[in-house]
């Protein structure tokens, strides 16, 4: 994880146009929508409203008024790993799905028109992580950072970062910053110097269920606060909460099972 927050500030102004190669948005698909629903509201006081249909019923997040996320509804036979999915910014969703394939990652929804919000495909790279592209229309995605119920960060994690790392720098053209380290294996993606995502090689640390994934950080004003919350909301917690030097992080999972990272950034 690095000290960026994406491109807005620290008081939570909204976005501009995504760069390409930004992580623009982030979605969940779940079975139980409703409760899903429920857990966030209550997590991160985010309220829903419906967005596109075509992958099934699926809601956008809105905090104060500005969308932040999105959560949808996997078909009941559909037996998928729950987990948030990031979608990086395109502006030719059609060439980026092209040169994806070409650089040995796979292309496994789209790509299609999600109405009039824009144009979307749902990709794997070479170790098989999952992640979205996204081509703004109408919905430019994630509109309001920097606040407490914000994605702050998106991190892969990988067995190492030396492969998986040149397929994202050739798909969206990202400049590289590893770690010079013997015993710690990351990389910073950054566009235009600009710290966007990591990628973090874990190697026999990797959860055995789940493979390499992206892994979506959330802001929160009190990471302990929300660990307590999160218990009671029955979610759970997979790694207590620790300082760093990006703040107060811990890894916690919803009632289904789907991970992400509470952070609490420096006062």
């Amino acid at each position: 994880m690095t000290e960026a927050r994406g491109s807005a500030g620290p008081n939570g102004e909204t976005h501009a146009r995504h760069a390409p190669g930004t992580p623009c948005w982030v979605s969940l698909m779940v079975h139980g929508l409703a409760t899903t629903q429920e857990f966030y509201g209550a997590l991160f006081g985010w309220e829903f409203r419906p967005g596109p249909q075509q992958l099934g019923p699926y809601a956008r997040a809105l905090l104060d008024g500005a969308e932040v996320a999105g959560i949808g509804q996997l078909p009941p036979d559909r037996h998928l790993p729950i987990a948030w999915t990031p979608y990086l910014a395109s502006d030719d969703v059609d060439l980026t799905a092209e040169t994806v394939r070409l650089c040995g990652g796979t292309v496994g929804v789209g790509p299609l028109d999600a109405e009039e919000a824009g144009r979307l495909v749902i990709g794997s790279d070479p170790s098989g992580a999952v992640f979205g592209v996204w081509q703004a229309a109408a919905h430019g995605g994630t509109a309001i950072a920097g606040v407490p119920g914000t994605p702050a960060w998106h991190e892969l994690l990988t067995f190492e970062t030396a492969s998986v790392a040149k397929f994202y720098e050739t798909v969206f053209d990202y400049e590289e910053e590893p770690v010079i380290s013997a015993d710690f294996d990351y990389v910073t993606l950054l566009i235009d110097g600009r710290p966007v995502a990591g990628i973090h090689g874990v190697g026999n640390y990797l959860p055995r269920d789940r493979g390499p994934h992206w892994m979506t950080y959330f802001e929160v004003a009190d990471t302990d606060e929300s660990l307590a919350r999160i218990t009671d909301l029955g979610g759970h917690v997979l790694r207590p909460a620790h300082d760093s030097e990006h703040g107060r992080v811990a890894t916690v999972a919803d009632p289904e099972g789907a991970r992400f990272c509470l952070v609490q950034s420096p006062r």
